[in-house]
């Protein structure tokens, strides 16, 4: 519990600390949260921390013309509960006045927050929440919001917001620096690795490890270093239990829905009609964010064409949404298969470089995707090659990467 005098005290602080918050570089999902406007669905930002979900929530607040704000993260409010929603309620009213949205951030660490929410969206006022947990946020609004909420998935710098923050022009240079540096704001304000290092073990204590009561972080901590350091490379659930030496097959499943839950790592599944043999197939992993990726595992950072195909994953799983992107496995292989309205619409090959050696192995995976899908065009994306084929009646442009993801 947190006393009344408490509350007012502590949100009147945060209005005034506001009041120097730097807004950054506008963030991409601004746009389309700005394009949808506030309404009587409680906006939900979600995304790993320190990715940028506050920023983007007061660019939003400042665009709609203000609003009542709160950090639940505050530490001088560790002990707020449930029964404390009304004082602060009657906290915030003092400090901003009866109009205006609600702007909580990371409120999913008070329990029963939903029912809170519930009743500001039936009192018509409009809500804006941030969090860092997906299956938080999918268990709790499934039960009071259901129907009631959007949610937006914010993810660290894109290529495009990393070239704007640094004030540089899309390029070859400007793109290999993204992918040695990923997009983390903090760390790209200060080029400090041990910003990543304390990012990353603040994820596993804070979201994974308190949350769930694990008791052996150390096989959560290898497990996740093993999957960064196998980027791209299709991975079972009983190989990790082996290599690992975990005791039991269920244990790295829930390991890796924790990971994923915490927006560290996503899985990736082989494309099937049939939903329940997605679920069985096989699978690929692909870290939040390169800079992180690299310095986690220097496997992986010795690796471009691997951090290449994880910056076209995270591109592509913010133009298309998670649920959308997959991968194909034939004779073959093509990287990325790309759905629209549950069928394969686009497919997609990730190669550093294209030359004599690899060049027919490439498109014919990609080949096979688009014979497979009944697709007559394909993408190959490269660093920094651009080009036309004309493959088996197929058309395959090659197109470099920082252009793609400039468009």
């Amino acid at each position: 519990m947190v006393l009344a005098s408490e509350l007012k005290s502590v949100v009147t602080a945060q209005k005034e600390e506001l009041e120097s918050f730097d807004y950054g570089i506008p963030r991409e999902q601004g746009k389309e949260i700005a394009a949808g406007g506030l309404s009587r669905f409680a906006r939900i930002l979600v995304g790993v921390r320190r990715c940028g979900k506050s920023t983007l929530m007061q660019q939003v607040r400042r665009k709609s013309g203000g609003g009542r704000y709160f950090n639940f993260e505050d530490p001088r409010v560790a002990g707020f509960q449930a029964g404390d929603f009304q004082k602060l309620l009657g906290a915030l009213q003092d400090a901003y006045g009866e109009h205006g949205a609600y702007y909580f951030d990371e409120i999913q660490v008070v329990d029963k927050w939903e029912w809170f929410a519930r009743q500001l969206l039936d009192a018509n006022r409009q809500v804006v929440i941030t969090g860092s947990n997906a299956s938080l946020f999918g268990r709790e609004t499934g039960t009071k919001l259901t129907g009631r909420h959007l949610d937006t998935e914010v993810l660290p710098f894109s290529f495009a917001e990393a070239a704007r923050f640094f004030k540089q022009p899309p390029s070859p240079q400007s793109y290999s620096a993204y992918l040695e540096k990923g997009g983390f704001p903090e760390y790209l304000k200060t080029g400090r690795s041990e910003v990543l290092q304390r990012l990353f073990d603040d994820i596993l204590a804070r979201d994974i490890v308190s949350r769930h009561n694990i008791r052996n972080s150390t096989q959560l901590r290898e497990l996740a270093i093993a999957l960064v350091s196998n980027i791209g490379k299709e991975f079972s659930y009983h190989s990790q239990k082996k290599a690992l030496e975990i005791a039991a097959v269920q244990t790295v499943i829930d390991y890796i829905s924790y990971l994923q839950d915490s927006f560290l790592l996503f899985t990736v599944q082989k494309f099937d009609y049939s939903y329940r043999k997605r679920l069985v197939g096989p699978k690929k992993a692909y870290a939040v964010d390169t800079g992180l990726a690299k310095n986690l595992s220097a496997t992986f950072s010795e690796d471009r064409g691997r951090m290449l195909e994880n910056a076209v994953y995270l591109e592509l799983r913010r133009r298309h949404g998670r649920d959308s992107v997959f991968f194909h496995k034939g004779t073959r292989e093509c990287d990325f298969i790309i759905t629209e309205k549950g069928r394969p619409a686009k497919a997609i090959q990730v190669a550093y470089s294209l030359d004599r050696d690899n060049e027919k192995s490439e498109t014919a995976g990609l080949i096979e995707a688009m014979d497979k899908f009944g697709l007559g065009e394909g993408l190959i994306l490269t660093f920094d090659q651009e080009d036309e084929l004309k493959e088996a009646g197929k058309r395959i442009r090659i197109e470099p990467v920082w252009k793609w993801s400039s468009a």
